[in-house]
């Protein structure tokens, strides 16, 4: 078989598929209702990046919002930041969830590493609601107060998050993973009126009790009235907790379920940013701005329907998880898994997704990494025929991925290379089921989205490197930042480099044909002798080489003196960096990539810096290098694995002499 390259297709749409597709539909139904017809899906977004109000709107009526009160303008100001979106709506982000509600199907399926399958209905899952909102009533909890979760991926994460948002209260999570000082960063910043934790959480078939972390949570969290407890480890309360199972079981009939019928940018949900340095940031997203994005991406850009199984290997303390709790706004089943993706082996996601029927499949690079280096085949195990689609975020898709998913799923689905972040809670470039599918691209800009690559000079390019812009205003930008007078950090982090546009941080390219890829942290790139290379491209290469498990580069500027560039690799178990592997590191970098790629170092390590979310710390370990303080540097408690960055200071001590 030949090796796929770079840019090579490897999908394309059926003549059912495209009559099928949520956007045909969607372009049929603005013919018929708004006089518009487009030729194709890039006259559709050309129009939906130019006429803001009018698509916006159209997005409200095909989608079928369910809104107390509509709004007559749909765009009252576009200036970024500052947008204002339907400032007369009043709507629930809950209860167009609960919009979907239905005896046909399930709301939820879930499985842990203990098993077995579970189903949820739509049934049960207001029932709880209904009954956690009513405690919520008795305990005080109003609109605008800040309710946050230390929990895992369990149903009780979703039943307590449309709780909370439908009394118009704002739902902040972390995974109980994370810390203490992780979580008191984010959460004491927001002053939360309730807590809702587990005693403990499973993975990779081992426990890990959080008891001592859920009383330190609580003596550090001073605003905090109540907590609720769910055990997972253990049939015993936890100290100055209410019971959730008891809580659950302490109503005999089930009462009605409420919305809060808020402004269209009332706050919904509290993410935060990765937090290198200094505290992370906490982005407030508004109920309307995150209800019509996730309603817009998951119908017409994963092409969601009724009956569909949406799925994605997730963790509380990340946005997918919203994203995931969003497929439910277009009638899906909610597929959650709480655990190792390698528990017992490799192939569970792969079982699961046999034995739920999943339709749609979201996964990391990291994970497919994984899957190839195992050589696992995961169609020659389980029937994936119901998937149609596939996902990927978190990191760029190599093109060898691209490859290893159609050769070892099927070769008939859309695969969905993603990219956006916490930022915007949503992908801004990404899956679309009208168009190709090429070897290392992600298809195109979103519906709404003027994603575009930026010069320096501010122009817009095609065909090379440049920023990666938002050149006119989403719904689901962020409304403010937590405790942010004035606005200053908030613009600072997205508006200081071009005023009244979005720079969000990353490299890309455009093809000529709209597709585009992503080159990894702009601040991260790469410059040799006046080229700009980005690191995941480096990444890609490094990380196919067998023994190689994890590479991590910088490209240091050292005052009167050439740059300097050192690769730190992971090895597997047995495999030691020699002359030969040296060798081979860098021939594959100069075949595959350019001489300018080959590194003036290698050095092997035990772990490399993650942040708690999962993406690497190139950043700080390059401010370290440059002899910045580890305190200045990096945000430790923001970190998966603080103690990696020790062997990076010692480094910055020899490379000083």
């Amino acid at each position: 078989m030949r090796e796929v390259q770079a840019g090579d297709l490897l999908w394309q749409p059926s003549e059912s598929v495209w009559e099928e597709a949520n956007l045909t539909r969607f372009m049929r139904w603005l013919a018929a209702e708004k006089d518009l017809s487009f030729a194709d899906y890039d006259a559709l977004w050309d129009w939906s990046v130019t006429e803001l109000g009018p698509f916006w709107q159209a997005i409200w009526e095909f989608c079928g919002v369910k809104a107390s009160q509509q709004s007559d303008v749909a765009l009252a100001d576009d200036q970024m930041p500052g947008a204002v979106w339907f400032p007369e709506a009043r709507l629930n982000y809950a209860e167009n969830v609960f919009a979907n509600r239905t005896a046909v199907r399930p709301a939820l399926l879930y499985e842990d590493e203990e098993g077995p399958l579970v189903e949820m209905s739509w049934a049960e899952f207001y029932r709880q609601t209904a009954v956690l909102q009513h405690h919520l009533k008795e305990l005080g909890i109003r609109k605008g107060d800040r309710v946050v979760a230390y929990l895992p991926n369990i149903p009780e994460a979703i039943i307590a998050c449309m709780a909370i948002v439908s009394l118009g209260a704002v739902w902040s999570s972390a995974s109980p993973d994370f810390g203490t000082k992780a979580v008191l960063d984010r959460f004491a910043q927001i002053e939360p009126k309730l807590l809702i934790t587990v005693d403990g959480y499973r993975y990779n078939g081992k426990p890990f009790d959080r008891r001592n972390i859920v009383a330190q949570l609580q003596d550090g969290l001073p605003t905090l009235e109540h907590t609720i407890a769910i055990p997972l480890l253990n049939d015993e309360l936890l100290p100055n907790t209410l019971s959730w199972p008891e809580l659950l079981a302490s109503v005999d009939e089930t009462p009605e379920l409420t919305f809060a019928q808020v402004p269209f940018d009332h706050p919904l949900w509290i993410l935060y940013s990765s937090g290198t340095t200094g505290l992370p940031k906490p982005i407030v997203h508004g109920h309307g701005g995150n209800l019509l994005e996730h309603k817009k991406a998951h119908l017409l850009h994963n092409d969601i329907k009724p009956g569909d199984y949406f799925f994605w290997y997730t963790s509380t303390g990340w946005m997918m998880w919203n994203y995931l709790v969003g497929s439910m706004l277009s009638g899906s089943t909610a597929v959650l898994y709480n655990g190792s993706p390698a528990y017992p082996t490799l192939d569970r996601l792969w079982n699961l997704a046999e034995r739920s029927g999943m339709t749609y499949f979201g996964l990391s690079p990291a994970f497919v990494a994984a899957c190839m280096n195992a050589g696992i085949t995961p169609n020659q195990q389980h029937d994936l025929s119901k998937l149609r689609g596939i996902g990927s975020t978190g990191a760029p898709l190599p093109v060898a991925a691209f490859a290893w998913l159609y050769q070892n799923v099927h070769d008939d689905f859309a695969l969905e290379s993603l990219s956006g972040g916490t930022d915007l809670c949503t992908a801004f470039v990404g899956g679309c089921r009208l168009k190709p599918v090429y070897a290392g691209e992600i298809q195109g800009a979103s519906l709404g989205a003027k994603v575009q690559a930026w010069s320096n000079r501010g122009e817009p390019v095609v065909g090379e490197v440049g920023e990666l812009v938002i050149a006119a205003p989403m719904p689901s930008m962020p409304v403010k930042f937590w405790n942010d007078p004035g606005n200053v950090r908030y613009r600072e982090s997205y508006f200081e480099m071009f005023p009244g546009v979005w720079r969000h941080g990353d490299w890309i390219q455009f093809t000529s044909r709209g597709s585009c890829v992503i080159y990894g942290r702009s601040d991260a790139t790469i410059n040799r002798k006046g080229i700009r290379m980005g690191t995941s491209e480096i990444y890609a290469c490094v990380e196919a080489i067998d023994g190689v498990l994890d590479s991590l580069v910088v490209d240091l500027e050292l005052l009167d003196r050439d740059s300097f560039m050192p690769l730190f690799v992971i090895l597997a178990e047995g495999v030691t960096l020699d002359d030969d592997l040296r060798q081979k590191i860098n021939q594959e970098l100069r075949r595959q990539l350019s001489p300018r790629h080959v590194p003036d170092a290698i050095y092997q390590v035990q772990e490399l810096p993650y942040t708690l979310s999962g993406k690497k710390l190139e950043i700080p370990v390059r401010r370290i290098l440059l002899g910045h303080p580890v305190e200045k540097a990096a945000n430790l408690g923001a970190m998966r694995n603080p103690e990696s960055i020790q062997f990076f200071v010692e480094l910055a001590q020899t490379l000083a002499k």
